[in-house]
Parts: structure tokens; C-alpha cells; sequence
């Protein structure tokens, strides 16, 4: 789709992410790529819904936009969080 995710990383139940994506594409629209194929790949390799969920991602999500801040910055937040359980 063009996006190129940057950095991963996250917490038990939340996942900071930093992407870099052209204008053309909507944050809803690179949401919806990565919470879809992550569910279906997360299915695929045989885990089970987290929590006893019928889905894998919640409907929401919260985006931030960063403007001046040095990318290394930005990749140093995102790989102290701790990681997903």
C-alpha cells in the first residue's frame, strides 16, 4: 500500500506503532490493512482470541502526528515500551 512501518512494539493490551505513509493513503485506511491481515495471520498460525474475544483488535484505535521531533526519538519511545505478552 506504500506505508512502511517504522517501528513496533507494545504492551499486554495496546501496540504503539510508527509508520511513515504518502498523503494519498488515510490512517483509516493503513489501519484497517494492518488489523485485518494481522487477524487473519494470527488465525492462521493457530492462537487463540485474546481475553476469550470474538476478534483479535478492538473497532478503535488512537493516532497521534508528530511534527519536529527526531525520528531516532520517536524509535527510542516505541522500543521501551514493554513488549506484547
Amino acid at each position: 500500500m506504500g506505508f512502511q512501518v517504522l517501528e513496533f512494539n507494545g504492551e499486554a493490551d495496546h501496540i504503539h506503532v510508527l509508520i511513515e505513509f504518502p498523503p494519498k493513503l488515510s490512517v483509516s485506511q493503513i489501519v484497517n490493512a494492518l488489523k485485518g491481515v494481522s487477524s487473519r495471520r494470527y488465525g492462521q498460525a493457530g492462537y487463540p482470541k485474546p481475553y476469550g474475544k470474538d476478534a483479535l483488535w478492538s473497532p478503535s484505535y488512537f493516532v497521534s502526528s508528530v511534527d519536529g521531533a527526531p525520528i531516532e526519538v520517536l524509535k527510542q519511545y516505541i522500543m521501551n515500551q514493554e513488549k506484547p505478552s
